[in-house]
């Protein structure tokens, strides 16, 4: 928490209950959560929160680079506290976001380097499928 209260006091943001709350719950979790989900979470402690403030704090995290952005399709974005790249896998049926281990893709980088001469700044790289939960016995 230390990290967020100096980044917010060094870029001149508030520092309210409603962000600290906002930005505990995207660390706190695993599950790479929606703004949406967070809101439901954090509403009956916090009242007077509305999505739109869930939004626009978890935008002002991803600007400071304290969570990650990650697009999982059709303008449905989840958050991730990890922001170091790393891949992920996706559920195409429930939506849900796991961690991949980054050991098996530390050099594709590298190879795409190689292969296109681009430098590359930074990946997202998903993989779309269905759990073992959603597929069928």
């Amino acid at each position: 928490m230390d990290t967020l209260v100096k980044l917010l006091k060094d870029n001149n943001c508030k520092i309210t209950p409603q962000r600290i709350a906002i930005y505990q719950a995207v660390k706190d979790s695993d599950e790479h959560p929606n703004a949406e989900t967070i809101y439901k979470k954090l509403a009956p402690t916090y009242p007077t929160i509305s999505l739109a403030t869930v939004y626009k704090s978890l935008e002002l995290f991803s600007g400071l680079g304290l969570i990650q952005v990650i697009n999982i399709g059709e303008n449905s974005f989840r958050y991730d506290s990890n922001t170091a790249s790393h891949p992920h896998v996706v559920c195409t049926n429930c939506q849900k976001v796991e961690d991949l281990d980054n050991e098996f893709f530390k050099h594709l980088s590298k190879r795409v380097e190689s292969l296109t001469n681009y430098q590359i700044m930074n990946q997202h790289l998903c993989f779309y499928g269905i759990c073992p939960f959603c597929t069928p016995s």
